[in-house]
């Protein structure tokens, strides 16, 4: 990677890349043709960045966050975490990146209903093998830092929406990933609930030193984010927002 001189003359290094795509194409075949999602797709996300995505529903938002994540599979295009391109992994080195190095929020926290919130929190580090007292244990730290400690013992359907959706970033982050993505973390919440949940969002992204990507049509919200890219006719485009603000920050949308 290349560095760039400072005033002084002497070398700085450029920030880490933690997530690079290269030409992501996404294409749904049927009998009736071709439907081409997402086109031709370029993105770096530098460490400590925190990125929005902005573009209406339907736009493809959600398909790039799931490649990015490796819940699916792009038709062309490689996907690089830490410069390794995650097409060579296995299906139990792709589950563990999934499971230890990506965060993901969804719009809807798919909570489970039947479970409290802290056994909800705790799942994915049961999902790894930890104990049920350590994962528990961890649990509770993590709703603390959410807002969420006296309602630990609450089940998910007693808890308002916002609260789910606190639930669902503790849930997120409790393996401690280094990546974060989220999907619409406040397409389902009133404004208030909104702004809460998105200030929770950048509190924990400085916290804990995370590279964060969020999509969203929310565009005074994406403002607050070190880049803002869009997303027109299955390609990146940059749009604007508080470029520099960001370790990253990089005024396009497009990999260099």
């Amino acid at each position: 990677m290349h560095g760039w001189a400072s005033s002084a003359g002497e070398r700085i290094a450029a920030p880490r890349v933690v997530l690079e795509a290269r030409h992501l194409r996404k294409v749904y075949r049927s009998r009736a043709g071709e439907l081409v999602i997402l086109a031709d797709v370029n993105l770096t996300l530098a460490e400590g960045e925190i990125a929005a995505i902005v573009a209406p529903s339907g736009a493809g938002k959600s398909t790039l966050l799931h490649l990015l994540a490796a819940l699916d599979t792009p038709t062309n295009g490689t996907v690089y975490f830490d410069a390794k391109p995650l097409e060579v992994n296995d299906d139990a080195a792709l589950a563990s990146y999934r499971n230890c190095a990506v965060g993901f929020v969804w719009q809807r926290h798919h909570l489970l209903p039947d479970f409290s919130a802290a056994e909800n929190v705790a799942l994915p580090l049961l999902i790894r093998g930890e104990r049920l007292d350590a994962a528990l244990r961890r649990s509770h730290e993590w709703l603390a830092q959410v807002g969420l400690v006296e309602r630990a013992h609450h089940r998910a359907g007693e808890l308002s929406g916002g609260e789910q959706q606190r639930v669902a970033i503790a849930r997120a982050l409790v393996t401690g990933p280094s990546l974060l993505l989220a999907d619409e973390p406040t397409g389902d919440l009133d404004e208030q609930n909104a702004v809460a949940v998105f200030e929770l969002i950048e509190r924990l992204h400085r916290a804990h030193r995370l590279t964060s990507l969020i999509a969203t049509h929310n565009h005074a919200l994406a403002g607050r984010c070190d880049r803002v890219i869009g997303l027109e006719h299955g390609v990146l485009r940059p749009t604007g927002g508080r470029v520099g603000a960001g370790p990253g920050a990089n005024p396009g949308g497009e990999a260099s």
